[in-house]
Order: structure tokens, then C-alpha cells, then sequence
């Protein structure tokens, strides 16, 4: 999350009102009949996804015609200096739609309500601790996690049949030096096919939450509860494991770690890359950009001594601090949210739901289009490691994030690595934690 300046607060409030639809007083409305109005900012943005969220607010408005709910359309490219804008001028929307990984400096800094004693019984037994944990801060809760996405690979289902290599499933994944040998196999040796293509323009989330399947941590709190980053040899697995498949093994393409996940897709369908670990959501793109007749496969992740354990930051629902209608919100996010309304907002996103009761849906655990696999990977999903460190960050954009992409090119080893992202990472967030 990237702070800006009281100068740039003020150069972009009135983008920020224009955006939100903000009134003069903030929060929610009561008109002259005691009616009440709640803005829920949705970040939602494919058409599915988009669609499901403006039918349940219809569906919500009719049922309850003295809590209206209005809704605004938001980005995820300028969600959080949007949202530090509109707190900072006291035009926050009420409910909030963001992701557990952008609320740390928020609910730190005041803006978010503690939602401990607003959360009804039935949500909060719906969707597992593991989940919470994402949105705690402290001592407080300050966000519903309700959508997740596991990483996963996405594999060309006649290579691999044609390699005769075992198929992993969520109860027996590959181990990285299994992976590793795999990628080998399936490379052509000549650069026409690499095992492996890793899209790594944002390396540090891929990195650290696969890494929690090897043990992987890097942070750590000391015995003042301050976070450290210690590295260790549990954290070493997933970024050595790439650094040789693209440096050593030639099994994976070196022109793929600046791209995004989309940018692999045209080479993935060419079938220069058997695979490409990508977020769950990309088999969206995939089904509907895929060739006729290409056939794909949805494999779990590779996994270490700790099992098929991976980092997320889950899609959450916040109240702000200086709403005045706390409670309506929060029976707002209860109808939102449940099971079967849940399920449909997955299925809009092509993401796994939090809540258990979504999880049965039949819909969500079909073999088509991997669903099965995503499914029997939701228990294993956990708080990726960085969620509630302060100065995180600063720490991923001016450390970690040139770090590992100098390491994965082969420009530094891995004791640099090492070096950099503890040493100077430790500088960083020792700032936060004064």
C-alpha cells in the first residue's frame, strides 16, 4: 500500500468525490422519511462478476425499502490512495470492498470499524478462522473475507499426457524437486518448449505465499511483537527452485519473468509452455480465449514438508469508522453474503468463496474448468505471511520486489538475495515500528 502526501490528497479529492459519489456529510443518508441510503463501493469489474453484485443490490433494495443501498463502481488500480483520500475528507463510502492485504495501515490508522460485535453468529461460524486471521489486526476484526484465490497451474493437457509424467492432485501435489524434474522432462532443450513459463512481474506475493508449502515465512515477530524478516531454509525453496529452472535447467523461459499473467497466454496456447502457475480466476480467460480444441488441465500448486499450505489475501468487506448506520451495513454484508448469494459472486469472479455453506455448491466442485480442484485446495489456504506487518509495503516495492527480480535473472546469487532482503528489509520496516 503506498502512502501519499496531504499535497496529493488535495490534488486528487475531486477525483475521489466524482468517483465515490460522495455527499457533503459522508457515510450514509437518512432523507426526510427516516430512510437510510448506504454506498457500497464494489471493486468488482467483469461482466459476471459486475452483474451479480448490482442483482443482489436490487434484490436487498426490494426487500428492504427503508435501507437502500446504493451502488458505486470502484477500481483495484486505484483503490487505496482513493480510499486514503476519501477517509482523509470524510467521504468514505460505508461498505468497502478491498482486498485483507490493503487493510493494515487502514484499520491501524482508524478508518475501519472493529467488526467483533457486529458480526452475527451465523457468518461467523460460516466462513473458517484461517479466513479471519486475514482481517485481524490486533485485537480487532476489520474486514468479512468472502472471495480467495489459490495459485494453481495451468497445464497443456496433450503435453502432458504425451510426457507419460504423474499427474498431481490436491491430495498428492508434486514436491518442488519433483516440479522441478518435471519442467526438465517437459522441455524441448532447444528454446522451442520450456516447462514452465513463471509470469513474475510481481514476484514477492507468488514468492512468499508458495513458499509457506516448504516452510517458508520470512517474517517473524520478535519478543516485542515487532516483525523481522529472517530467512530461512524453508524460504530459499520456491525462489531457488525458479532461479534453476530459468538459470541452470533451461526448463523455464527467462522472457517470461517480466510479464503478467495474460501475457503468457498466447505462448501457453502456441504450446511453447506446458504450464503457467497462474491465479485461479485466469481460467476464466483461458475458457474463453483458448483455441477450439485446446485442452487444459487445472493441477494444485507444488508443495514442500508443510503440505499444498499456501498464502492468500481473500477479497473483504469493511464498514468505515465514520459511517453512522454501522449496523444496517452490517445486515447489508450478512444478506450479501449469504451461502447461496456467496456462491454466485465466486462464480461471477471464477474464485473459490470463503464460507463453507458456498463451498457445497454442486457448481463449484465440478471436475469442468477445474473447480474440483480449486475446492479440495480451500482448507489448505491461509493468511499469506506479509498481512499485517506495517511497512510491508514500502518493503516489497523498494527491496523485495527488485531482489528477487535480479535473483530469478541470474544477475545476483542467492546469498545477495539473502542479504538484501534482510538487511535492507529489516531498515525498512524498523521505520514502522519505532
Amino acid at each position: 500500500m503506498r502512502r501519499i502526501t496531504k499535497l496529493a490528497i488535495a490534488a486528487t479529492a475531486l477525483a475521489s468525490l466524482l468517483l465515490t459519489g460522495c455527499s457533503d456529510n459522508g457515510g450514509g443518508d437518512r432523507d426526510a422519511d427516516g430512510k437510510v441510503t448506504l454506498r457500497f463501493q464494489s471493486l468488482a469489474w467483469q461482466k459476471e462478476s459486475v452483474d451479480a453484485n448490482k442483482e443482489l443490490v436490487d434484490e436487498w433494495n426490494a426487500e428492504h425499502p427503508d435501507v437502500r443501498v446504493e451502488y458505486v463502481q470502484g477500481s483495484w488500480d486505484s483503490v487505496h490512495d482513493q480510499l486514503l483520500t476519501s477517509f482523509e475528507g470524510g467521504e468514505a463510502p460505508d461498505i468497502i470492498h478491498d482486498a485483507s492485504d490493503d487493510l493494515a495501515d487502514f484499520a491501524y490508522g482508524g478508518y475501519l470499524t472493529d467488526l467483533r460485535e457486529l458480526l452475527p453468529a451465523r457468518l461467523r461460524s460460516d466462513i473458517p478462522q484461517r479466513s479471519w486471521d486475514t482481517t485481524t489486526f490486533g485485537d480487532g476484526v476489520y474486514g468479512v473475507p468472502f472471495l480467495q484465490e489459490p495459485r494453481v497451474l495451468i497445464a497443456n493437457e496433450k503435453i502432458l499426457k504425451e510426457s507419460g509424467v504423474r499427474i498431481p492432485t490436491a491430495e498428492k501435489p508434486w514436491s518442488w524437486p519433483e516440479f522441478r524434474r518435471i519442467t526438465k522432462k517437459l522441455s524441448s532443450g532447444d528454446g522451442k518448449r520450456f516447462g514452465v513459463a513463471w509470469p513474475l512481474k510481481d514476484p514477492v506475493s507468488a514468492t512468499l505465499n508458495l513458499g509457506l508449502s516448504a516452510g517458508g515465512q520470512l517474517f517473524h515477530r520478535d519478543a516485542d511483537g515487532k516483525a523481522e524478516v529472517r530467512f530461512t531454509e524453508g524460504d530459499a525453496v520456491v525462489p531457488g527452485t525458479v532461479h534453476d529452472q530459468v538459470n541452470t535447467d533451461k526448463s523455464a523461459s527467462a522472457a517470461t519473468l517480466g510479464m503478467g499473467g495474460s501475457d503468457t497466454l498466447p505462448g501457453f496456447f502456441g504450446g511453447k509452455y506446458a504450464m503457467v502457475p497462474l491465479g485461479f480466476s485466469y481460467r476464466q480467460q483461458i475458457a474463453q480465449q483458448a483455441p477450439e480444441g485446446f485442452e487444459w488441465k487445472v493441477l494444485p500448486a507444488p508443495a514442500g514438508a508443510e503440505g499444498p499450505a499456501q498464502g492468500v489475501s481473500p477479497q473483504t468487506l469493511s464498514i468505515a469508522e465514520e459511517s453512522p448506520y454501522k449496523k444496517e451495513a452490517m445486515e447489508f454484508i450478512d444478506f450479501f453474503l449469504q451461502p447461496a448469494n456467496m456462491a454466485r459472486l465466486a462464480k461471477g469472479d471464477w474464485m473459490l468463496p470463503t464460507g463453507n455453506g458456498a463451498l457445497k455448491d454442486p457448481a463449484l466442485r465440478a471436475e469442468k474448468d477445474g473447480w474440483a480442484t480449486g475446492a479440495a485446495l480451500a482448507e489448505h489456504l491461509v493468511s499469506a505471511p506479509a498481512q499485517s506487518v506495517r511497512g510491508y509495503p514500502e518493503w516489497k516495492d523498494k527491496v523485495a520486489t527488485p531482489a528477487y527480480q535480479e535473483y530469478y535473472s541470474g544477475a545476483i546469487d542467492a546469498d545477495e538475495l539473502e542479504k538484501r532482503l534482510v538487511e535492507d528489509g529489516n531498515l525498512v520496516l524498523a521505520r514502522y515500528q519505532r
